[in-house]
């Protein structure tokens, strides 16, 4: 379960809005794509790739064309937009369709041409991006959309008789699957449908105490796991399946910076450590406030409009199936901005002081991050201890206020094999396992984290073999300007702390850290892990070390 340390304060968001604001902001943002589309499809009538949409690298793809397809569609039924009702999207439209038939196998799925082929889980998200056309295609009964709605059919019929039997390759994928069949069966209803969506869910859905889902992939593989839920419990008339969305949202709140990024060190997949917004989640906060007059998840729906306001388009489609989203919010309450968070099933910690946000985190090299603002480091070290020095704590505990995490390394040497025992082949790694250990050496280290009122003192206890050389790497958000460091020669970005405090600043943002500590320039240890894109400040020594570093 979630427990805290210290208190939550709470910030007052503001009045009831009306959300025809930000549907009339999606028309456009849908419109605006529409022009550059439009250009990009490949209409050459002998070209193989008729209809299609290429990606960045000229490949045409079917989940690209499926969005074109969808882009079209909210512009034409959207009575807002400038496209709405005009012929020249529907031969467009068609021409997809047709593409989207040529590239889809025989057995209903289609490749990701990047890494999956004859892949059911991508063939679900294609169907989601279709079945939400066809849905709001079947507003026009007139011949114009006829031929359109026809090849659209085909193809989804093809499709879901793919998922009714096809694999998956991650724990998200089976929702990513129930959620097109639901969408399907809504459309087209057929039991083995609901058979197939029945065989996944009675795998339980995979939320954890802490509100997480497995992957932990926040910017990415968390929120679809959100829309597919929501999808389900509505087609199916299911509303238990709502309750894993309300937990993850509870959780979200405090997975939030200040700038409206969201903490992504944790995941299991391929946004860790990378810059993420609040984007993705809009539709369930907005979905979920509705349905639960719930006023901090309205809150949380106005402060993603403003925050991310750019990167919201893909939510037209939502709002045009179902009017009601087009509704008024409930009162915002007040969203937290002052806690210490522990989630011990995700061994994270989350503290937030006002526009001071960290995170503390085990089984992982990178054990600290803090935001102040656009201002960012995040904080790991390593030992050059027989290649494997780099830290990753084994746990997150709470001892005394302050949290804890430990790593233990051995070293050892091995002996020669007996005469008579002697295993077969030659395999060096496996036979290792086998031989005899001698001159173990051994390396405890010991981060301890404290805070108090924003500011952080962490202490980095190693011990054990003695003189290990050890670097403290602190990478900073490139862009932004060091003071108080010199440059390491021949690394890009790379810096020693000598003595002091240092300074990095990013826009009026400002993170101080300290003090230096540096009795060798090795930065790039062996074992370590390759170094960090950013401004990287180091702090380095011999073992046993104890250092303490204080970042405000």
């Amino acid at each position: 379960m979630a427990s805290s340390l210290g208190g939550i304060s709470l910030l007052s968001c503001g009045e009831k809005k009306p959300l025809q604001n930000i549907y009339r902001r999606l028309v456009h943002g849908n419109d605006e794509l529409v022009p550059a589309l439009l250009k990009k499809q490949e209409r050459r009538s002998a070209n193989k790739w008729l209809g299609g949409i290429p990606d960045n690298y000229g490949i045409h793809t079917a989940g690209g064309t499926a969005r074109f397809i969808q882009v079209l569609t909210c512009a034409y039924f959207s009575s807002l937009s400038r496209f709405h009702g005009s012929q020249d999207l529907v031969e467009p439209m068609e021409l997809a369709a047709g593409y989207l038939l040529k590239a889809q196998h025989s057995d209903g799925t289609i490749d990701l041409l990047t890494t999956n082929f004859y892949s059911t889980p991508d063939t679900g998200f294609v169907l989601e991006q279709l079945c939400t056309s066809f849905g709001i295609q079947q507003q026009d009964d007139s011949p114009t959309l006829a031929k359109l709605r026809a090849r659209l059919q085909t193809f989804i019929l093809k499709a879901a008789d793919a998922l009714v039997v096809g694999g998956i390759h991650t724990p998200n994928h089976r929702w990513v699957v129930c959620r097109a069949l639901a969408r399907t069966n809504s459309l087209f209803p057929n039991k083995k449908y609901i058979r197939r969506i029945d065989e996944w869910l009675n795998e339980g859905i995979d939320v954890d105490a802490d509100g997480q889902f497995t992957e932990k992939s926040t910017s990415i593989y968390t929120p679809l796991t959100d829309h597919c839920l929501i999808t389900l419990a509505k087609k199916l008339d299911r509303p238990e399946l709502l309750e894993p969305v309300r937990r993850n949202l509870d959780m979200t709140f405090y997975y939030v910076h200040p700038d409206g990024e969201i903490v992504t060190e944790a995941s299991k997949r391929q946004d860790q450590y990378k810059r993420g917004s609040m984007a993705r989640y809009h539709y369930p906060y907005l979905y979920m406030a509705l349905a639960d007059q719930n006023g901090q998840y309205a809150a949380m729906t106005q402060w993603i409009e403003e925050t991310a306001k750019n990167l919201l388009n893909e939510d037209l489609v939502y709002f045009l199936e179902d009017s009601s989203l087009q509704g008024e919010l409930p009162a915002p309450a007040a969203l937290p901005t002052n806690y210490n968070k522990f989630f011990k099933h995700s061994d994270l910690a989350r503290i937030r002081r006002g526009d001071v946000s960290a995170t503390i985190l085990a089984k992982n090299p990178i054990f600290f991050s803090f935001h102040k603002g656009k201002a960012a480091l995040s904080m790991r070290f390593a030992s050059a201890f027989f290649g494997k020095g780099q830290f990753k704590g084994e746990a997150l505990e709470i001892e005394d206020g302050k949290y804890i995490m430990r790593q233990e390394l051995d070293g050892p040497y091995y002996q020669p094999f007996a005469k008579d025992n002697i295993p077969a082949g030659d395999n060096w790694e496996e036979n290792k396992k086998l031989r005899t250990k001698s001159e173990i050496q051994h390396l405890e280290s010991i981060v301890e984290v404290a805070e108090q009122n924003g500011e952080f003192e962490i202490t980095i206890d190693i011990h054990g073999t003695d003189n290990v050389p050890v670097a403290a790497e602190l990478t900073f958000r490139s862009g932004g300007r060091l003071k108080g460091v010199h440059k390491v020669d021949k690394i890009k970005d790379a810096y020693i702390l000598n003595k002091g405090f240092g300074q990095y600043s990013f826009d009026k943002h400002i993170i101080t850290f300290g003090p230096g500590h540096a009795e060798h320039t090795w930065t790039q240890l062996r074992g370590a892990e390759k170094k960090l894109n950013g401004k990287s400040v180091y702090l380095t020594g011999f073992t046993p070390m104890k250092m303490k570093v204080r970042i405000a």
